[in-house]
């Protein structure tokens, strides 16, 4: 239960410390005094988010801090303590303390047992302590997208309805990256064509880097092969000295007599050694290179047929550049990306076909899960009919029958179900829900949100809690004006209800009516006050004349006499009769 809360810099409220009972807390107050600020100062406690408006003007954050005792068996706050055991949030005494320092600019501090903690972390522990049922929770009952979700959270179907949540995203994951493929695919087999034959052009003429040069160059030797031949052979004539008409002395001979010369100058000079050394070197190689010379000259042959096959590869060379690029190298590189172009197109076709049958089997599962989904779904639809009409009856609302209507539709791009159809799905599953009602004996069933008044959706919802919690074990409950369109004649059993939920749980309610707050193990009343600057709101706990006087004002309003404090008399007295003969029944 809910111990204390402190609510510092909260709208209109400026420090409240309030102490709660166990059972039934009922808080009123005027209209514009802050009763609803509780509530959502509780909200913000347990998420750890506020707006900024919602910080009282002139201060730099607001405080909320809540004291929860954790009752021993439950299996819901077993699950808590264990929650807070594997976060080293546990403690010794059994209580729970949570704080938010919430700033309007700069970090705010969410603290679990004086630990800071992370916002998700402080929604679990939240979920497990409080529900909250606020006066926006009257329209969930009016649209039918919400259906769903009260039936799954009767059921206990969320665990599996998040996992068939997440077998629906990787579907359609698999079937867009499918699509996108397929889309792709209708310009493939054109593409893939004409990069085989660029491919195989590439191929069929071998290149080797640096070809074309060599090529080019032994192109120039063959087409001035008679030039090379008769010109290297006069190169030898002259240094070997076999063509008379060039000289009466070779080179070599030249060279031999130079030798000889410069051997007997050396023998008179000796600095004339190293120039005899240059040149008895130089000899030899002169020798050589005219006998290289003379064999160039004497292999050389001009070959037709070879210059023929070079012009025709050096043409192949050149046209391949023109389409592929500047260089060998460049051909080469082209021809690369056009083999992994080829191998994708593979890879696609394989990934496809991969694809396609990764769908198929999520498919397949979706639709056994889909199916155990709404078998689940009908089995306890089943349950809370009987609950909630038993919960109306009580109500005072016997007339009035409850349904839950389970569809399903067809559809040939459904998933399958064990029963051979398909079904259209969504993320929820194959079901639509919508809640139906019979307003009178006879009359036929239609959607609660066409008969329902505002004052029927009210105790609809209730009912619906009352049925929810005969199978969860939340332990405070929270109800922000559960009365909007009631009168009262109908509050003394919202109220008599109201108390019946608060045995075994805390019950926390906001109401405008007497006949509703009579009920409450506990009475908190909210007052605002100005003192001329600013308006700023105080929470009193109320007991004895002062409760009296607060249900009198509910009662009458400004027209307060003798007689209507009677009458609260008499309705407190008849709240506790109420409460004492059935003390003995629960």
């Amino acid at each position: 239960m809910l111990i204390e809360l402190r609510v510092k810099d909260f709208g209109i409220i400026e420090d409240i410390n309030w102490k709660l009972a166990e059972g039934l807390n009922v808080i009123t107050g005027e209209t514009g005094a802050g009763k609803s600020l509780v509530i959502e100062a509780l909200e913000a406690l347990l998420s750890g988010k506020i707006e900024e408006e919602s910080i009282r003007y002139g201060s730099e954050g607001t405080f909320i801090e809540g004291l929860f005792a954790l009752p021993d068996k439950q299996a819901s706050i077993d699950s808590l303590k264990s929650l807070l055991e594997e976060n080293g949030l546990s403690s010794d005494d059994g209580m729970l303390v949570i704080s938010c320092e919430l700033k309007r600019q700069g970090r705010s501090v969410i603290r679990v047992n004086r630990r800071a903690v992370p916002r998700n972390l402080l929604a679990q522990v939240g979920a497990f302590l409080i529900d909250i049922h606020g006066q926006s929770d009257h329209l969930s009952l009016l649209n039918t997208e919400y259906h769903i979700d009260f039936l799954d959270a009767y059921a206990h179907a969320i665990d599996l309805r998040q996992k068939f949540a997440l077998l629906y995203t990787e579907l359609l994951h698999l079937e867009s990256e499918l699509e996108a493929l397929a889309e792709a695919d209708k310009d493939t087999s054109s593409q893939e064509e004409f990069l085989r034959f660029q491919a195989d052009e590439i191929k069929k003429a071998k290149l080797v880097d640096g070809e074309d040069g060599a090529l080019e160059q032994e192109l120039k030797i063959i087409s001035a092969g008679e030039q090379l031949k008769a010109s290297s052979y006069e190169v030898y004539s002259m240094l070997n000295g076999e063509d008379p008409a060039l000289s009466s002395l070779s080179a070599l001979e030249a060279l031999n007599r130079a030798v000889r010369i410069i051997g007997r100058l050396a023998e008179l000079d000796p600095s004339l050694k190293p120039e005899l050394a240059m040149l008895e070197r130089v000899v030899p190689d002169v020798e050589e290179a005219a006998r290289s010379i003379r064999d160039y000259s004497e292999n050389m042959e001009f070959d037709a047929g070879r210059l023929a096959e070079i012009e025709d590869r050096l043409e192949l060379i050149r046209n391949l550049k023109r389409k592929y690029g500047q260089t060998i190298p460049d051909i080469l590189s082209y021809l690369e990306g056009i083999e992994n172009k080829l191998g994708k197109f593979s890879n696609s076709a394989e990934r496809i076909e991969e694809l396609k049958k990764q769908s198929a089997s999520v498919r397949t599962e979706l639709g056994k899960m889909g199916f155990e989904l709404s078998s689940l779904r009908s089995q306890s639809a089943k349950k809370l009919i009987g609950q909630v009409n038993k919960e109306l009856a009580d109500l005072k609302m016997e007339q009035v029958k409850f349904d839950v209507s389970i569809t399903q539709k067809g559809s040939a791009n459904g998933i399958p179900s064990p029963e051979g159809r398909n079904y259209e799905f969504s993320k929820r599953g194959i079901d639509s829900v919508e809640f139906m009602a019979s307003t009178n004996p006879g009359e036929p069933f239609k959607p609660l949100a066409k008969i329902a008044s505002t004052g029927e959706i009210s105790r609809f919802m209730l009912a619906l809690k009352g049925a929810f919690s005969k199978t969860d074990d939340i332990p405070i409950l929270v109800f922000d004006e559960i009365d909007i369109g009631v009168g009262g004649r109908c509050g003394e059993v919202i109220g008599e209800k109201l108390w019946s939920l608060a045995r075994g749980r805390q019950v926390i309610c906001i109401t405008h009516l007497p006949q509703i707050a009579v009920f409450a193990d506990a009475h908190h009343a909210i007052r605002k006050n100005t003192d001329g600057s600013r308006a700023s709101t105080t929470l009193e706990s109320l007991k004895g004349e002062a409760l009296v006087r607060e249900l009198t004002m509910m009662l009458v309003g400004s027209q307060y006499s003798e007689s209507s404090v009677k009458s609260v008399r008499e309705l407190m007295q008849k709240a506790m009769d109420w409460k004492k003969g059935n003390r003995k029944l629960l």
